[in-house]
């Protein structure tokens, strides 16, 4: 069954706005979103919102999470770091809220962007339960209940983590690897399943959510429980195994004509992030691939939006579609406004990197880039600062740090680009 009049609900001026956005022609935009290639998460529910194309042919997009946690609830503060997200590139913004009113903290985060927001519904599932055992005392019920929630109050994107089912859960107690579940959904249900000796819910009655998702247009984000928290498990048959499992799901999501993307890994060294991109999109024939970094070495804390910087520009390079922007507090806190900031800005760099070595978006995202180098051959300081991903941080260095020239302050009269300048001109 077609996608195309789903994602777009039938309206044929979004396609084309779309189209022009991503620089390819309504006809390729179509034949791709048919295909399953690309998905434009679109809840039926929400009129107002900018629709963003992720996969195959399109521009690299960049997820930002924010969310509250029982340490600590700010939600005027979580709405900010949502804004400030969107304000610096964002095309996305994912809720995984886990402390608080998360009902109306979900509300008010869909209500203050006009990009998809996406969140974890089994994270409310099992904190709604209460004492020490709720992540095992949840229902099947429970879990169907909270997609349904979300999806009726606007949530554009799922994460569910489907393909963690008994197999990958064996093929993980073989693995020998040195950190077993990272992913907190995918703990969830690892835990749920060996204390209810049953198969995950999301596996095992996938129909079912196929029938909510296709209710509200929600687009379904296959997790990645089983991804690699280390450099040293990143290619394991735990993560392969799920991954053979989510290529069966998307298949199955294609033929409901409901969207589905495929999650991926993790942490990953830089020399196999090629064979992990490749092959997860051919296993999964192509879905698009939404990526958390990944991050190219485990030794980096208050450094990890670099670390996952250099990973997600290698991993687009290689096919991978959505990058979720990782910040400078990883591993080590709740991430906080300017953390969102510069997490967001450093994502975005990497994005546009990717773009640059990816066939269809090359030669328009080399435009921005020559502009710049033909902003530096004129020495116009207006037209580099006005490019620039972060014109704020650019436009400070070069006040503080004045130079007499009209070169910068490394240099001066001793240009390289002036001193050429005015000889070529004789």
């Amino acid at each position: 069954m077609s996608t195309t009049s789903i994602a777009v609900h039938g309206n044929e001026k979004e396609l084309e706005r779309v189209s022009f956005a991503e620089g390819v022609s309504v006809a390729k935009l179509r034949r791709a979103l048919d295909a399953g290639r690309v998905v434009i998460p679109l809840n039926a529910k929400r009129a107002v919102v900018a629709r963003k194309a992720i996969g195959e042919g399109m521009s690299t997009k960049v997820n930002v999470n924010v969310g509250t946690s029982k340490d600590y609830v700010n939600v005027a503060e979580e709405v900010e770091k949502a804004k400030i997200a969107v304000n610096y590139g964002a095309d996305s913004i994912m809720d995984l809220s886990t402390g608080g009113d998360l009902d109306e903290i979900r509300r008010t985060i869909v209500n203050a962007v006009d990009v998809p927001v996406g969140t974890v519904p089994i994270y409310q599932a099992a904190l709604e339960k209460a004492g020490e055992r709720a992540v095992v005392d949840m229902s099947a019920d429970d879990m169907f209940n909270t997609v349904r929630n979300h999806a009726e109050d606007g949530i554009d994107f799922v994460t569910i983590h489907a393909g963690v089912n008994r197999n990958s859960l064996e093929r993980l107690r073989r693995s020998g690897r040195i950190l077993d579940v990272v992913s907190r959904g995918g703990a969830f249900l690892v835990a749920w399943m060996i204390h209810n000796e049953r198969e995950n819910p999301f596996y095992e009655e996938y129909d079912y959510l196929l029938e909510i998702a296709k209710e509200y247009n929600l687009t379904l984000s296959l997790g990645d429980g089983m991804r690699p928290g280390c450099i040293s498990d990143a290619s394991d048959r735990a993560k392969f195994a799920e991954a053979i499992t989510l290529g069966e799901l998307v298949k199955s999501a294609r033929e409901e004509g409901v969207q589905a993307m495929v999650e991926g890994p993790g942490h990953v060294p830089l020399d196999e992030i090629e064979a992990s991109v490749k092959a997860i999109k051919c296993i999964t024939d192509f879905a698009p691939l939404y990526l958390l970094g990944p991050l190219v070495t485990d030794i980096a804390p208050g450094y990890d939006h670099v670390v996952s910087a250099i990973g997600g520009a290698v991993a687009g390079m290689y096919g991978a579609d959505f990058l979720c922007m990782v910040s400078p507090s990883e591993h080590l806190a709740l991430p906080d406004v300017n953390d969102i900031k510069e997490g967001t800005i450093v994502a975005k760099i990497a994005a546009h990197v990717a773009d640059l070595a990816k066939e269809g978006q090359r030669v328009r995202s080399r435009c921005v880039d020559d502009e710049m180098a033909y902003a530096r051959k004129n020495l116009d300081w207006q037209r580099q600062l006005e490019l620039a991903i972060n014109s704020e941080a650019a436009r400070r260095i070069r006040n503080n740090r004045p130079s007499e020239s009209d070169a910068c302050s490394i240099c001066g009269d001793l240009c390289a680009i002036k001193m050429v300048n005015a000889f070529l001109e004789k």
